[in-house]
């Protein structure tokens, strides 16, 4: 399998090392300045876009339209989704999405979903929502803090969420899902150590929708839901 990188910073060379290690050979790497069309993805078999919000619907809609499947981990565009779900059809192409790609994220997901379930007819219990990380990254809330408390919100929880974000430093990510009554508090807390985790799921995915079609999330791969 050879991958083009779409989005060659700290994520990018993170995936560039990780996948060289595994033995997957790495072709084009764009940058924000660089085209995304037929010609530069040339060779590539699947494309890992890790860019801008800004940048990444128009970046799905070159890298469908050059019929090559994608794996997509920029955050920001979820309003965007079903034109890029319409895309996938209409290109016939495969997508692996997720706001983030660390398996144990995806765990915490399900973790959280669950406490929420369980805590939805309880209505002492009101709930909160946190996270921090570094200062660079764009989007605040991030999609990982809006992805936990969507799935809240699935589970049936349907009180009020209060939700924060803070960006300082380095810190790679920690999200933080608390229920809190009269009685007790819960705390769940996921804290990443690093980016690694975030480009070896990346590629995992990658693996998996290099012979496949249509729009699937991590998770699913994952659990096999």
């Amino acid at each position: 399998m050879t991958i083009a990188i779409v989005g060659y910073g700290k994520m990018g060379r993170m995936i560039e090392a990780l996948a060289v290690q595994r033995g997957i050979k790495v072709g084009p790497k764009l940058d924000i300045h660089d085209p995304v069309d037929a010609e530069s993805l040339r060779g590539a078999d699947v494309a890992i876009e890790f860019s801008t919000p800004t940048a990444v619907v128009n970046n799905i809609e070159k890298i469908a339209a050059a019929g090559v499947n994608l794996v997509v981990g920029t955050t920001g565009w979820t309003n965007r989704l079903e034109h890029v779900r319409a895309l996938v059809e209409r290109h016939n192409i495969g997508l692996v999405w997720s706001p983030n790609y660390s398996v144990g994220v995806n765990a915490f997901f399900r973790i959280v979903r669950d406490a929420a379930q369980l805590l939805a007819s309880e209505p002492e219990y009101e709930a909160w929502a946190w996270e921090i990380h570094h200062s660079a990254k764009k989007d605040a809330p991030s999609g990982t803090l809006l992805k936990l408390v969507e799935e809240m919100k699935s589970a049936g929880y349907d009180r009020p969420v209060d939700t924060a974000a803070n960006r300082a430093g380095v810190i790679a990510g920690t999200h933080e899902i608390g229920f809190d009554s009269a009685a007790d508090t819960i705390t769940l807390r996921h804290s990443a150590r690093s980016r690694e985790g975030f480009a070896s799921g990346a590629l995992r995915a990658a693996e998996w929708i290099a012979n496949r079609k249509g729009f699937h999330e991590f998770a699913d791969i994952l659990f096999q839901r």
